[in-house]
Formats: C-alpha cells, structure tokens, sequence
C-alpha cells in the first residue's frame, strides 16, 4: 500500500474566547457609533455636533463594552472556580466514588466498562482534578474563563470599530457625509464578518451577509428616529 502523507488537522476552537469578544466589540463599535451619528445627522445637527456625539460614543461605547465583558465573564469564573473547589473537596473525600464517576463518563462515550476503569485510573494518578474538570465539567485550559484578557480585547476591538465610521465623518464633505457613514461601515462590517469566519473556520458569505444585515437595519432606524425626533423639536 502506498504512504500517504497526512495533513495535520486544523482547529480554532483555541480562538473561541478572545475571537467573540473581538468581533463582538469592533462589530458594537461600528454600529452603535455609525447608527449613533447617523441619527445625529438625521435630526439637522451640525457637523461639530455630529463629530462630538461620535468621539463621546467611542469614549462610552468602549467602558461600557469593557465593564460588560469583565462583569460577565468574571461571573463565568468564579462559577468555575467553585466548581473545581467542590470538585476538589469531593475527591479528597471520596475519590472511590469519584473514580467510579469518571469511569461511568467513559463508559457512557463507547469504552468497556474494563478499559474506562483503566483509563479512569490513570487520568486521575496522573492528575484527578484535571481529568474531572475536563471530562465532568467541561472545564478546559482552552475555553476558561479569562475576564482580563476579554475586557481588554472588547474595548480595544470596539475602539477600533467606531473609530472607523467617525473618521469617515471627520473627512465626508457634508453633502455625502450620510452616505459615506453609512457606506463606509457597511462595507467594514461586511469584511469584519468575512475575516470572522474565516478566523473561526465557518462559513464567511453567511457570516458577511448576517452582519451586514443587522448594521444597515441599525442605522436606518436610528436614522429615522433622529429624523423624528429633529422634525418635532
């Protein structure tokens, strides 16, 4: 039989926690910011007025995105951390039963009930609170909870996002500042999702056309509200 050579698999599972607070953030930052002074510009304010609602939008948009980040995924943490101490305090005082529990995980994805014991044994001689982590509470190095680094990356990404659509204002001449808003975030969400995808390994049309979607009906709510409401007053 002839060799074949085999390709490494690849997977992006280890992206999952810094890849959704980024996209999460710089995709925030563009819409709420391109929204936000679409709607400004809507209502007839002026163009200083427009950019000074864009800069304190990026300012707020960011804290805020970084105090949520931080908030929730601490909670996810500290729902974990007292899921390994429980963990922790059961195997020191019943590591029979425990061991008889992990065995029955096994048992349960396809091994015989003598392999699961033997492989039960020797995760746990190697390292029970890891093994029980892992296959019991699906606690894993690569998808823990790390509330710093999601903070950080949310408010960056969502910096980065606004400041793209109040950069377009900054340079729009007046007449073409709403389409080149709106124009010019369209088209960067629709790369963001695209670049997403392709990052996480999905598929990046769907991903495109997704957020692309929820932008364009953002702002063009937003705009009408500022239209509303700069007609009234």
């Amino acid at each position: 039989m002839p060799h074949t050579r085999h390709t490494p698999e690849v997977h992006h599972a280890h992206r999952a926690g810094w890849l959704r607070a980024a996209v999460l953030g710089a995709n925030d930052g563009i819409v709420s910011t391109a929204s936000l002074m679409l709607g400004v510009a809507a209502a007839d304010a002026g163009h200083s007025a427009l950019l000074i609602a864009g800069v304190a939008g990026l300012v707020a948009g960011a804290m805020s995105m970084a105090a949520g980040e931080y908030v929730s995924v601490s909670s996810q943490a500290d729902t974990e951390q007292a899921d390994l101490r429980r963990e922790r305090a059961e195997l020191d005082a019943h590591p029979i039963y425990e061991h008889q529990e992990l065995a029955a995980i096994y048992v349960k994805r396809g091994l015989s009930p003598t392999l699961a014991d033997q492989v039960a044994h020797q995760l746990m001689d190697h390292d029970a609170l890891g093994a029980h982590a892992r296959d019991e509470l699906g606690i894993t190095d690569t998808l823990s909870a790390r509330p710093v680094q999601a903070a950080l990356t949310s408010a960056a990404t969502f910096a980065v996002g606004a400041a793209l659509p109040l950069a377009a204002a900054i340079v729009a001449p007046a007449p073409w500042l709403v389409p080149t808003v709106s124009g010019t975030s369209l088209v960067v969400l629709a790369a963001l999702g695209t670049l997403a995808a392709r990052a996480g390994g999905a598929p990046m049309l769907r991903a495109a056309v997704r957020v692309t979607f929820w932008g364009a009906l953002a702002m063009t709510l937003t705009a009408a509200v500022g239209r509303l409401f700069g007609t009234a007053l």
